[in-house]
């Protein structure tokens, strides 16, 4: 379930950003808070926050 996903582009300062914020299942039940970023067109970087429930990890998010 994406959350999110900006763009942030200006051609004068050479800025092509993207950030997105994500919620999806791990393979054991739990829930995981996924954030990437970056520069568009490349695979940027990745954080993941596991938790126990949908709920926290919806807190987490916000």
């Amino acid at each position: 379930m994406v959350l999110a996903h900006l763009h942030r582009i200006d051609p004068d300062a050479n800025m092509a950003r993207y950030y997105c914020v994500d919620i999806a299942p791990t393979l054991f039940g739990d829930v995981s808070f996924v954030r990437t970023w970056g520069r568009i067109g490349t695979h940027g970087r990745t954080s993941i926050e596991t938790c126990a429930s949908i709920e926290e990890a919806e807190r987490a998010a916000s």
